[in-house]
């Protein structure tokens, strides 16, 4: 894992307040010990949604399209540590404690956006720039998909679209040779079994008469 990406002064500033208690200084050397324990780090693939990892979570994928930092007021702001925080907490929540992915990444947002509030950077700010590329990568066709590539998330995203853009990609065969293309013809069937069974008059009946008795 580049340790270039690390805060640089961090571990040699000493802290005027205890050390469990929350401090901006501290949520950055947090991050520090959480990016250096990154197994491996790779930004030469296409990755939906920006950021993702591998089934065995060894290694964290960022998007090769993705700058590795934006200017603002001046200043440099680095974004592949929060993203690398962002995965790596969704990761840990999903596979340790059983999270639903939505749950993980809600609480991994959380963190992330504690870490960008750390470095000095509003939500506001740092959220802009990551959702014009979050868009702009997501739009375009994907042609280096890694092949230990999670797809959890876009399963339980059910995000039925990106999976078929995906399997389109592995019927032409310019993704890497062992891509699991079964795991995801079988959450793209599983996609399309949810959304005939939730995707009905009686369904949607059903749905109105919970939404009125709240």
């Amino acid at each position: 894992m580049p340790l270039d990406i690390c805060h640089p002064t961090a571990p040699h500033q000493k802290l005027k307040l205890p050390e469990w208690y929350v401090s901006s200084l501290m949520m950055d050397r947090a991050l520090d010990a959480v990016v250096r324990r990154v197994k491996k780090f790779d930004r030469k693939h296409d990755i939906p949604y920006l950021a993702g990892y591998s089934e065995d979570g060894k290694t964290i994928y960022i998007d090769r399209h993705m700058p590795k930092s934006f200017k603002l007021r001046g200043r440099t702001v680095e974004t592949d540590r929060f993203l690398i925080l962002h995965e790596e907490v969704e990761k840990t929540l999903i596979d340790q404690l059983g999270l639903h992915y939505l749950h993980a990444h809600q609480i991994a947002t959380r963190a992330e956006e504690a870490a960008v509030r750390a470095a000095g950077v509003t939500w506001r700010d740092y959220d802009r720039f990551m959702q014009k590329y979050v868009k702009r990568v997501g739009d375009e066709r994907l042609t280096k998909v890694p092949a230990d590539l999670d797809t959890k998330p876009y399963r339980d995203e059910h995000d039925d679209d990106l999976l078929r853009r995906m399997l389109n990609c592995i019927e032409k065969g310019v993704v890497p040779k062992g891509f699991r293309g079964a795991q995801l013809r079988d959450a793209a069937r599983d996609i399309r079994n949810y959304v005939r069974r939730h995707d009905t008059a009686g369904a949607h009946r059903a749905a109105a008469v919970k939404r009125a008795k709240k």
